[in-house]
């Protein structure tokens, strides 16, 4: 038996009026995506524990048959991990996000999506001016950076619970009234501070201005978190598997939990995505493997920009590229699929929200409960509603797998 995991980064939503009524999943064409509701069963889980961010961290590890509650570390924790940064105890990686902003308003979380290579250049220089043995920067992918950091006035555990916002809750807000806050804050604070003087006149910035780009005008830390600690997935489930993602995050949890991480040429974590050759991959991978997750973030990014067109063109990619191709390359085997988001991003806020989200599970051995097609409404219709949703996982491989956490870990409230 294969099985296949597709994560529609933000995919689900509210009814939106401009679509009479309709969320996105249910206005997009998704031919695929109804034909496995058709097959199979559909419901709603609750990916988001209450009293936790909403954020795809938590909302992936609810997906691989993690609960948050117990193995949550930190957004930045995962990220390292996918970038082979160990922390010492002593240390607390924290995602720092190049971000633009005017006077006091964080006007895009993205600088503009900065290419890779112009931010690498950024964080080196930000290394080399305000970097220390105790602070170093990392580079990552566009926007996506790391600061681990250790500091003899506060213990790492101090740091780790320093209060930060997502910049993306930000974007067209006053930001310094969400600076960080809580004791040790004033050090993120200080850094920030230091970091938007070296940015200030770079060429980088120059050069983005003279192009009509949004410059990298400050750093902004949020997201961090302590070396994580979590059972392999081989242990849990008995299954191999690997994952597809464009997004450090969702890469770090995989090679956490003993998954191998796929680098698919082309996969931008934007609109852009090579939609096509992550379903290559991922059928070429179930040669080796028992398990692939495909995650695709473009929908997620086409509502924190509030574009309902691009994230209705992103589902339906989504659709067509990714899960109509996988379902062609299974054909002759036996699979189980499930296709879900993490959690919703909404158009109109801009934001993740912490609703329940749709899944469909289809395939060998799965019976139908009735669902004509894949939406919130039809998950909703079925009265299937998982308030656990890490145990979305048991239900695709037939595994019940009781919750064990490691020593190491923490109870996030």
């Amino acid at each position: 038996m294969k099985y296949v995991i597709i994560v529609g980064d933000g995919m689900a939503d509210y009814p939106i009026p401009e679509l009479e009524g309709k969320t996105p999943l249910e206005a997009a064409k998704t031919p695929n995506m109804d034909w496995l509701a058709s097959k199979g069963e559909v419901g709603m889980a609750r990916t988001i524990p209450p009293k936790m961010t909403p954020a795809s961290d938590v909302g992936n590890l609810s997906i691989l048959g993690y609960d948050p509650r117990q193995y949550y570390c930190g957004r930045a924790p995962l990220e390292a991990a996918n970038m082979g940064i160990q922390l010492a105890p002593d240390e607390v990686a924290f995602r720092c996000n190049l971000i633009t902003t005017d006077k006091d308003v964080l006007v895009d979380y993205s600088a503009g999506h900065i290419s890779s290579h112009e931010a690498k250049v950024l964080m080196d220089t930000l290394n080399e001016e305000i970097g220390t043995e105790k602070k170093r920067f990392y580079p990552g992918v566009s926007y996506r950076h790391l600061l681990v950091l250790k500091d003899s006035r506060y213990p790492a555990k101090t740091l780790a619970e320093i209060s930060c916002t997502p910049p993306h809750d930000l974007t067209g807000k006053k930001f310094r009234e969400s600076l960080p806050k809580g004791e040790g804050a004033e050090l993120l604070i200080e850094i920030m501070e230091s970091a938007r003087k070296a940015l200030k006149d770079h060429e980088i910035n120059r050069v983005r201005l003279d192009l009509g780009e949004n410059p990298a005008t400050m750093i902004w830390f949020w997201g961090q978190g302590q070396a994580p600690a979590i059972p392999s997935f081989k242990e849990r489930y008995g299954l191999t598997g690997s994952v597809i993602s464009a997004v450090d995050l969702v890469n770090g949890i995989g090679r956490l939990i003993g998954f191998e991480v796929i680098k698919v040429p082309g996969a931008t974590g934007y609109y852009d995505t090579n939609y096509e050759g992550k379903a290559e991959y991922a059928l070429e991978s179930l040669k080796k493997k028992d398990v692939i997750l495909v995650h695709i973030e473009a929908a997620d990014e086409a509502g924190h920009n509030g574009d309902l067109r691009e994230k209705m063109t992103a589902i339906e990619r989504i659709d067509r590229l990714v899960i109509g191709r996988i379902l062609e390359g299974l054909k002759g085997i036996e699979y189980r699929i499930l296709v879900m988001p993490d959690h919703p991003t909404a158009v109109a806020q801009k934001t993740h929200t912490a609703d329940d989200v749709p899944f469909v599970i289809a395939g060998t051995g799965v019976a139908s409960n009735g669902a004509a097609s894949y939406s919130e409404a039809a998950g909703k219709a079925t009265g299937l509603f998982l308030e656990e949703g890490y145990k979305v996982m048991e239900r695709l491989v037939g595994v019940g797998a009781g919750p064990r956490a490691c020593p190491e870990s923490k109870t996030m409230t």
